[in-house]
């Protein structure tokens, strides 16, 4: 099912999964990274959604993929500001508790989602999630600034967002390589999430090292999980999908 979430600022783009038998099981909501949208996790939903019999919703945000146009870069606090959408999302698909789900930024998103709406989320999974600006982030993100100067590449992302393509790339990385958000971090977010989290990262994620999963298991308010990846980058989905797969079965069982 798919369909539009009208929010401040725009309409976003929503789509959902839905197991052939429905259990009544609380839905995973999937935050996207900083070039995602919907369609960029691929067949991750339908394959998380087939493995845990749960629904799954994922949506673009504001400004991203097939959700509305934003005229203006995000401030340096859009992570804790994604956190106002969440409510709109849960009205609209008619939902009092669910469970998060966040890739990279996303993840970090899912975390302040969870510190502000502690009685609608009753578990988080971050994966390759920042939880501060790194060395090795902004480093990745340099490169990444670099690398999109080849048409191909900009072509290629623009299959995704048409004519917001430009915008994206500048969301990210202006944002990130500001020396405003140099300072960010999850360290004041974290003690607030009470719900069990995990996170998951790949030892060899070129956006950050082990001390991200390891500051997101010590901080957090609740119990927690780490799992650092062996020979894995920064989409531990599509890379080692199996892996992700069984270790959410487990985590959530």
């Amino acid at each position: 099912m798919e369909m539009y979430v009208e929010v401040p600022g725009g309409r976003l783009y929503a789509k959902l999964w839905a197991p052939a038998v429905v259990g009544g099981l609380e839905p995973i909501i999937l935050f996207h990274d900083s070039l995602g949208c919907v369609d960029l996790w691929k067949d991750f939903p339908p394959a998380l959604c087939d493995t845990l019999k749960r629904p799954v919703i994922a949506y673009d945000r504001l400004g991203f993929g097939r959700s509305d146009k934003r005229t203006h870069l995000p401030s340096i606090h859009f992570i804790e500001e994604e956190a106002n959408f969440l409510p709109y999302m849960l009205k609209a698909f008619d939902i009092s508790k669910c469970i998060l789900f966040g890739h990279s930024v996303g993840g970090a998103m899912a975390i302040a989602c969870a510190a502000r709406h502690s009685n609608n989320v009753s578990a988080v999974i971050t994966e390759s999630t920042q939880a501060f600006v790194e060395n090795i982030t902004v480093a990745g993100i340099s490169k990444a600034a670099l690398d999109f100067k080849d048409p191909k590449l900009i072509e290629r992302l623009r299959h995704y967002h048409s004519d917001k393509t430009e915008w994206v790339l500048n969301a990210w990385i202006d944002v990130w390589l500001s020396s405003d958000f140099a300072s960010w971090s999850l360290r004041n977010d974290l003690p607030m999430v009470k719900c069990p989290v995990m996170a998951i990262h790949g030892d060899r994620d070129e956006y950050g090292s082990h001390k991200f999963p390891e500051m997101i298991s010590e901080l957090t308010g609740g119990e927690s999980e780490m799992h650092l990846l062996k020979d894995c980058g920064h989409v531990p989905h599509r890379e080692q999908q199996g892996v992700v797969l069984d270790l959410v079965k487990k985590f959530l069982a």
